[in-house]
């Protein structure tokens, strides 16, 4: 879980916080960096945004006016990938998606909510193998196609 000082800029009407690592390096290659973490110790999540060479977090005007820090302010920032991830995702389900580089990256970029959805409807077929190896291969044909949900 990287931690780090940066301060907060403007971006258009947004703060924003420039992340001064590649998220690549320390997570992995992905489409979409889904984040969950702290500014401060004030709770954030949201996506990671390409910005040229780097990537920034921006911070919407009500966030900004509810944790009372202000443009210009240095921030500690820590930051982790949200949901699940290969690290906490049952070891058939990891193999599937390693066998489809599709699916697997299409898996990876998709929001949290998405994820826990698929993962549940798997959980769903406990005493059952044969129906959850369906699943799985529904699921992965499902995000090759690019579907985010079934």
């Amino acid at each position: 879980m990287p931690t780090f000082t940066a301060t907060l800029t403007k971006h258009g009407t947004s703060a924003v916080i420039i992340i001064p690592f590649a998220p690549a390096i320390i997570w992995g290659e992905r489409p979409r960096y889904h984040i969950t973490g702290t500014v401060n110790t004030i709770a954030v999540r949201g996506a990671l945004t390409p910005s040229d060479s780097s990537y920034m977090l921006k911070l919407g005007p009500a966030w900004l006016r509810d944790c009372g820090i202000n443009l210009g302010s240095d921030v500690t920032v820590t930051l982790d990938l949200e949901g699940p991830h290969e690290d906490n995702v049952a070891d058939d389900i990891v193999a599937a998606l390693k066998a489809n580089p599709v699916a697997k990256a299409f898996f990876d970029g998709l929001p949290t909510f998405y994820r826990k959805k698929y993962l549940r409807w798997i959980d769903g077929t406990k005493g059952k193998p044969d129906v959850r190896a369906q699943r799985i291969a529904e699921m992965i044909t499902l995000l090759a196609a690019g579907q985010r949900e079934r």
